[in-house]
C-alpha cells in the first residue's frame, strides 16, 4: 500500500510540475491543483496507513492518526478556494491582456 502511494504522489508531482512550466496560463492551473493533491497525499501517508484501525484510542488497538486527516482536509478546503482565485485571475489576465501567456508577451509569428 505504501508504494502505491509513493509512485502515485511521484507521478501526481511529476505532471504538476510539467504542467506549471508550460507558458500557458490553463495548464499552469491544472498543475498547480496536481501539485496540491500530491502534497494532499503526502500529508496524508505521514500519518502511517493504517487499515481497519479505530477511529477513537483506547490504548489498546492500532488507531488512525487524526492529525494528518484534518491537515489533508483542511488543504482541500484552501485548495479549492485558492484554485478558483486562480482561474478568475488567469480570465481576468486574458481579458486585460489579449492572450493566454504566463509572461503576458505575444506569441511572435514565424518568419517565411
Amino acid at each position: 500500500m505504501e508504494s502505491l502511494y509513493a509512485i502515485t504522489t511521484g507521478i501526481l508531482s511529476a505532471c504538476g510540475l510539467y504542467l506549471t512550466l508550460r507558458g500557458r496560463t490553463f495548464p499552469v492551473v491544472v498543475g498547480l491543483t496536481l501539485l496540491s493533491y500530491a502534497v494532499n497525499l503526502f500529508l496524508f501517508s505521514m500519518g502511517g496507513l493504517t487499515t481497519g484501525g479505530a477511529a477513537i484510542i483506547d490504548g489498546k488497538a492500532d488507531f488512525a492518526d487524526p492529525l494528518p486527516q484534518a491537515l489533508v482536509l483542511t488543504a482541500i478546503v484552501i485548495g479549492f478556494a485558492m484554485t478558483a482565485f486562480v482561474v478568475i485571475l488567469a480570465m481576468r489576465a486574458r481579458s486585460e491582456l489579449g492572450n493566454d501567456h504566463v509572461d503576458g508577451r505575444k506569441q511572435e509569428e514565424p518568419h517565411r
